[in-house]
């Protein structure tokens, strides 16, 4: 950057058309409370109890819509949640966003209800969600992404892969802002979505009055502002936040075009078009998570969820960095260092986001070119650090597909049902009683003569490889329930392995990752945790907010409500609450000493190699033999 580095605040839009400026200029801000006139008369009458500031996050995943209610601690005091339809043919998954807003209200209220909160005491709320992809006209009503013409199916869902060709010919162009997304754009992306959108659904591409992350429409949809934010701009549409934020410092302006979208790019990869209106269609006003949109929560919207209208309402964040936002401040603090120190210490963090897909996300104070690995991605999750994202695109959803397809699989539920435990600790009970029976070691050799490449839907990292695929290899007659138990073993080693390369690559490009933080549905399964320590040999922190996404998306209201300066003052105030005090409420998960574990380990991580390299043999051997 040239010039003199002024201060930003995260809390205040890093661009914005003038005349965008002027429609929303009027923001909602809270007004102090009001003391009333102060009797000097002695009263027996008891003092009614201060208003709590109660902060909302919802969170919108692959198949639920969730809310949460956190006190000004950070702690949860409630929550619900709501299923979503969705709809998978081949490689297409759609969803509706009517549905899902119908959802996000259920889950609100309930939520309310459940912890005993009035709409008068959320004081702010965030959205978090999938990096999904909304099309709508310009009456906000759904425009089709469906072959089927159905209106609601207006959501292409981010695990959708229809759109493979059009990110290889995307990649071809060797555009410049490709390397800040690893060197290549995933068919999870959006840019190779609205490719294939205009190439094959020519009305449905006319009729599009926005295009917009699954998060940030939500926040339009809760208040009438497009305000696009700078975690879904630039990580998933290629918007480059660091060069806007050049241009601004150049200049000393904010009232400014949207710099950052890189037009040679849009013209050249054939969506032009979505350059006219000043990226009207795509964002043409961005800003930082947690910035406070229009005048807060519409009329309508509140009263669809429940809530008091004016409520602030923060810029969105995609759900795996809401995670990162809930929990990388989660470490615990055995002393009170300088804050360069601590400022270092973040650093050397990554924050596993384990759900559906697991993300893997690590900041750093220099931009870092990592291949494979999408970012750098400059204030993308956390405020003037740069973002690296890894990923595995399917975990949870590949240790249900292991499973559910096993023809055991049916006895085990009803026997976990019956139990009322989950499957994956009958499992694990399971895999315990293999052990002592056979006499091995430890848990973990059972998978000697089984190994796993867990590349189901495709690599989205270290590798970038959509057309990777999953391989099992140490198959045999069994259909026992010892033989599921042992392939679901593999499975959770083999995503381990998954990480371990990820964080390897990263640390041989310039990271210095020593400790992993986790968080999301899988760190519930204790075997999932132990064996990613095992593997990696990092210890892995849990936090003491086990619902860290829901955490982080209302943490991006308490920022709107103007209860903190910035996001990253509201995560240390909210993540870190009670860490000295209670210290044995973060449950830190150590590798195993045993020197034969990280021998095993270590010989199995080998032939995780091995298992894509022979992949690409294969590949290449029998695209020549169809030449």
């Amino acid at each position: 950057m040239s010039g003199v580095r002024r201060a930003w605040s995260d809390t205040t839009p890093l661009l914005a058309h003038q005349q965008h400026k002027q429609d929303h200029q009027h923001h909602y801000r809270p007004s102090p409370l009001s003391t009333g006139s102060i009797s000097m008369e002695m009263t027996t009458t008891t003092a009614p109890p201060p208003p709590r500031s109660i902060f909302l996050g919802v969170d919108v995943g692959t198949g639920t819509a969730r809310a949460g209610l956190f006190d000004e601690n950070g702690k949860l005091l409630g929550s619900a949640s709501s299923p979503i339809q969705i709809w998978k043919e081949g490689d297409c998954v759609e969803q509706s966003s009517t549905d899902i807003w119908h959802a996000i209200c259920a889950a609100t209220k309930a939520a309310c209800s459940l912890a005993n909160v009035s709409g008068e005491e959320v004081k702010g709320l965030g959205f978090a969600a999938t990096c999904s992809l909304v099309a709508v006209d310009s009456d906000g009503s759904p425009v089709t992404v469906s072959w089927s013409g159905d209106t609601r199916r207006n959501v292409i869902v981010w695990m959708d892969h229809r759109a493979v060709k059009q990110a290889e010919r995307i990649n071809a162009s060797n555009s410049p802002v490709l390397q800040y997304c690893g060197g290549s754009l995933s068919p999870e992306m959006q840019p190779p979505k609205l490719l294939w959108v205009k190439e094959n659904l020519q009305e449905s591409w006319s009729m599009a009055f926005r295009w917009m992350d699954l998060s940030d429409w939500l926040s339009y949809r809760a208040t009438g502002d497009d305000t696009r934010s700078l975690c879904t701009t630039v990580c998933k549409w290629t918007y480059l936040g660091h060069a806007h934020m050049e241009r601004v410092n150049e200049k000393e302006s904010r009232d400014m075009e949207a710099c950052g979208w890189d037009d040679e790019f849009w013209e050249e990869i054939g969506l032009g078009d979505l350059i006219d209106g000043h990226h009207a269609k795509i964002g043409r006003s961005v800003a930082f998570p947690g910035h406070s949109l229009g005048s807060g929560l519409t009329t309508a919207a509140a009263k669809e969820m429940g809530l008091k209208a004016g409520t602030p309402v923060g810029t969105s964040l995609i759900d795996a960095h809401a995670g990162g936002v809930g929990v990388m401040e989660s470490e615990p603090a055995f002393d009170t260092e300088a804050k360069e120190i601590d400022e270092e210490a973040i650093c050397r963090r990554v924050v596993l986001v384990c759900g559906t897909s697991t993300c893997h996300m690590a900041v750093s104070r220099s931009k870092l070119f990592i291949p494979g690995v999408w970012g750098p991605y400059w204030s993308a999750m956390v405020p003037e650090y740069w973002l690296t994202e890894g990923g595995q695109s399917a975990t949870g959803a590949l240790l249900d597909y292991i499973i559910e397809n096993h023809v055991a699989s049916p006895h085990l539920a009803n026997r976990a049902a019956s139990q009322r435990i989950s499957m994956f600790e009958l499992l694990n009970k399971k895999l315990e009683s293999i052990m002592h029976e056979q006499g091995s070691p430890f848990l973990a050799s059972l998978t000697q003569d089984m190994h796993i490449l867990p590349d189901f839907h495709g690599n989205r990292s270290p590798v970038a490889d959509p057309k990777a695929k999953g391989v099992i290899s140490g198959l045999t007659l069994d259909t026992s329930e010892k033989q599921l138990a042992l392939q679901y073993l593999a499975t959770v080693q083999g995503i381990a392995y998954g990480t371990r390369h990820i964080v390897e690559h990263c640390n041989s490009h310039g990271h210095k990752i020593d400790t992993l933080l986790a968080c999301g549905g899988l760190t519930k399964n204790s075997l999932f945790i132990q064996e990613h320590a095992d593997v990696t040999g990092f210890p892995i922190t849990l936090p003491r907010e086990k619902e860290s996404v829901l955490l982080g998306a209302a943490i991006l209201g308490a920022v709107a409500a103007k209860k903190y300066s910035c996001l990253k003052e509201a995560m240390k105030a909210l993540n870190a609450a009670g860490q000295l005090k209670q210290l044995q409420k973060h449950l830190v998960v150590y590798p195993s000493k045993d020197p034969r574990v990280k021998k095993y380990h270590d010989a199995k991580y080998r032939i995780f190699l091995e298992l894509y390299e022979q992949q690409l043999s294969y590949r290449s051997i029998m695209a020549q033999a169809l030449a």
